[in-house]
């Protein structure tokens, strides 16, 4: 894996366990530079039918947006200044910029519930 363009990140979710993701930079570049200069990041999440979310310290535009997600998605929303992950094959509310992907542990996001903490890390 080529650490420039696919970036491991660590995801843990409190009381729940750890999950590993990428960030994959050519899926949105401008939006990827500034989460990696801004990382750490923490927060509490809120949930919606297939997808988790929580507000982080950044303001980015659209970014080769779509609204149609595949399962294990992470993704910024631009619209609530959130980052977001998909446990399922999902419509987002509004248009997400991908920005990578979960690549283990994903069945853990379906044991989280509004107000888990999570914390998000470069590997």
């Amino acid at each position: 894996m080529d650490k420039t363009s696919h970036i491991p990140i660590k995801i843990e979710i409190e009381d729940i366990g750890e999950v590993r993701g990428e960030l994959i930079r050519f899926l949105a570049p401008r939006t990827i530079n500034v989460i990696m200069r801004s990382l750490p990041f923490e927060g509490r999440v809120a949930l919606l039918t297939n997808q988790i979310y929580f507000r982080i310290p950044i303001k980015v535009g659209k970014e080769k947006a779509v609204l149609n997600v595949e399962k294990g998605t992470i993704a910024y929303w631009p619209m609530g200044s959130a980052f977001c992950i998909f446990f399922e094959k999902s419509q987002s509310f509004s248009a997400v910029n991908r920005i990578g992907k979960v690549v283990e542990k994903i069945d853990l996001f379906k044991d989280v519930v509004s107000g888990t903490k999570i914390r998000i890390e470069k590997v």
